[in-house]
Parts: C-alpha cells; structure tokens; sequence
C-alpha cells in the first residue's frame, strides 16, 4: 500500500505508474473520498468533544441530540472509510525507472548463463521421461487430485526433495535463517503480503477467512506484522520452505500438460527486511539475484535473466527479474525464479516498522525471491541431463543428497 500523502504529492507518477500498469483504478475519486474521510473524522471528533461536555454539564438534552447526531455521521463515515480502504488496497505500487513499459512482449532480456543443451539424437520430454524412468504419474495424479494432478515416485520423489534441500542449505550457508511457515494463512496476511485483492481468484479458499498460500513470501512477512525493530536487527533475511497452492484459474489452455504449471508444489524461498533505503534494498535485490543464479550455476543448467515490463510483473513489486531456464522439450526457456524489490508497499499495510538512528520510526523495506520450486525444476534437470538410451544423470551437488547418481529406465 502506498502512502496516502505520497499520492497525494506524487499524483502524476502515481498515475503514470498505474497507466503503465493498465490498472483500473480512479486516483481522483480516491482523494476525493480521503478528503471526504478526513472531513468526517473532524466533525465525529468534535461532536465526541460536545457529548463529553454535556456529560459533564449533565445536559441530558443535548446528549441525545448529539448521540443522535454522532450516529449518523459515524454510519456515514464507516461507509467512507470502507470505500477509502478499498480503493487504497487497488493502487498498485510505483515503479522503479529499470521496468519497461508496455505488455510481456516488453520484457528485457539483459543476460545469458551457458548455452542451450545440444544433443546428437533427439531428446525426451520430461512427460516421456517421467513414464520410462517409472518416476511420474500423471494418468494416477489426475485420477485421484484432479486436473494438473501428479505422483513424484522412486527417484522422482527423492530428486525432488534433493534439489529443494540443496537449495535450503546453500541458502542457510548464506546466513539467511531457516522456516517452514504455516501454509493455511489469514485474510490479513494475504492482505497485507500483496497478494490480494489480485490475486484471491487463484487462491484456495478453506475456511470463512482461511486460505492456502501460494508462496512461502505470505506467512514470512506476516511473521512480523505489527512489529517495530530496532535498526541493530536490521536487515531480516529469512529462507521458507513450504508447499505452495494455486488454482491457476486465469491459465486455463497453458502448460495442461506436464510439470510446468500445476495446483500444488514446493517451493524455497528468500525474503528480506531492511532500512527504508532505495540505495540499500537495490543492493539486497542483487544479492537476492545472485543466490538464485548460484543455485543454477551449481546445477549446471543454462538460462537467461529477463526484467518484467510493466504489464507483466505484478502489482506489489517495484522491479521484478525472472529467470527462465533452458528446457528442451519446451524448445526453449521456462520461467523457474523470480526476484521482487517491493518497497515499503508490504510492510506499510502490515504494519512492520522500525526505529533510524535518530529515533524515527519508519516502515521497513521488503523483497522476495523464489530461490527454487520444484518440481517445474526437475522439468529442466530430468531433460538437459538426459542421454540416448533415457537414462538421466544426476548433477554433482545433488548426489549426496539423493544417494544415486543416474536414473535408469525401468
């Protein structure tokens, strides 16, 4: 959430921000009901006022003349208010100058890691894969979890806690603090995380106002809601590792087949809290973005790191790179890792302070970063490391943790 008088004193940036963005969102009717608000909540103030005096007057009449007074106008500012709010929670946040304006067809690519795995027969798809090697099964996973439904079995199912461990450690080694959050969240805390209102359609509901979160990012920054720190314990750096959930209901006819895009996954991930200052949020944004590609470079997979236009990014974030990692049997690169500076847009509407060094309490800065999900990954590690006969060995740094180093056809 921005700040009200920063909209107010930033308008046309914010305008700009929101038209880039194609958001729908009216800014003037929002002032218009802040002034509304503010207007209200002096005249309830000093009727409050009145009703004390006269209390203490014992005026009897003029208190239930101004009780009846302050009902009305309390009725008529909790309708503002509510308006106000609503509206507040629709305006996505600034952008920073890096993003480039326009659809996903805007989207930079502004670097390349290895290059694309060549082959000297033609390679399986992971779906071909998954059946040869017996470590998926989709026909099993639909029957019994429904569309994008899926068993990881033998091998599968220990690669894939593998490579999520491996990435937990090297994280951990990193000295980000480890946690494996509660995945069934409060309205609050998708609230206040930025993924709603947005995002609430791909969100599964379980309760009157109990939901599965679709990123660990949520329960690690509601973590702290309500909290003011002193500076000393300045930055926060967190790795969660969880399952995540997602409807995916706006992607009906994308990716139906396969690992790629599916209702239910794991996955670690980095978030940071830390001073209220762009300069040193940039320098976290990039050690973020180090740590992700580390991971990759470690797993010797190829990929490219692409910067998210305005359009395609989402409405919390400031400045989004994704990563997209080589796939063979997509023919090309598929997204795998995502690296967000958000501001204070989170914090603010959590509530997540702390106190400068003079003693001025601030809202904090926020980022997240999917350091790695599986098992879209294991789509990328089952058919780079693939040879002729099936057969997928298994990356070095992965072997101790697996206990095998190749998967043979069954």
């Amino acid at each position: 959430m921005l700040d009200i008088n920063f909209i107010r004193d930033n308008l046309e940036k914010v305008k700009k921000s929101i038209e880039a963005r194609k958001a729908d969102v009216d800014v003037d009717n929002l002032l218009k009901l802040d002034e509304q608000r503010r207007g209200l909540i002096a005249k309830v103030d000093g009727l409050r006022a009145k009703r004390n005096e006269a209390a203490r007057a014992r005026d009897k009449n003029q208190g239930i003349r101004i009780k009846g007074e302050l009902q009305e106008l309390e009725k008529e500012l909790s309708e503002t208010e509510k308006q106000y709010q609503d509206l507040m929670l629709q305006v996505p946040n600034i952008l920073l100058d890096e993003v480039p304006i326009g659809p996903a067809t805007e989207n930079k690519i502004i670097r390349k890691s290895g290059e694309p795995t060549k082959f000297n027969f033609k390679p399986k798809d992971h779906i071909e894969l998954g059946k040869l090697l017996d470590i998926i099964d989709f026909d099993r996973g639909v029957k019994v979890g429904g569309f994008r439904g899926y068993y990881l079995k033998n091998e599968g199912a220990r690669l894939h806690w593998a490579v999520l461990q491996f990435a937990f450690d090297h994280l951990i080694q990193k000295g980000f603090s480890p946690v494996l959050p509660p995945v069934i969240n409060r309205r609050f805390a998708l609230v206040g995380g930025g993924q709603f209102p947005w995002g609430e359609e791909d969100t599964y509901k379980v309760g009157d106002e109990d939901f599965l979160v679709g990123t660990a990012e949520i329960p690690l920054m509601a973590m702290h809601s309500d909290e003011t720190f002193n500076l000393k314990d300045l930055p926060k750096k967190f790795v969660g590792l969880s399952s995540c959930f997602r409807t995916e209901i706006g992607s009906y006819g994308k990716d139906t087949k396969g690992l790629y895009r599916v209702h239910e996954f794991y996955k670690v991930e980095q978030v940071v809290l830390c001073e209220a200052d762009e300069k040193e949020s940039l320098g976290f944004f990039e050690d973020l973005q180090d740590n992700s590609e580390e991971i990759l470079q470690e797993l010797d997979l190829s990929y490219q790191v692409v910067v998210l236009s305005s359009q395609d990014m989402g409405k919390k974030a400031s400045l989004t790179y994704d990563i997209e990692t080589w796939m063979p049997g997509r023919e090309g690169y598929g997204e795998t890792h995502s690296n967000s500076i958000v501001l204070d847009f989170q914090t603010r509407r959590l509530k997540i302070k702390y106190r400068d060094k003079d003693g001025q309490v601030k809202y904090c800065h926020a980022l997240n970063n999917t350091a790695l999900a599986s098992p879209r990954i294991l789509i990328a590690l089952l058919e780079n490391f693939q040879i002729e006969d099936g057969t997928v060995k298994i990356p070095e740094v992965l072997r101790k943790y697996t206990g095998f180093s190749e998967i043979k056809p069954k």
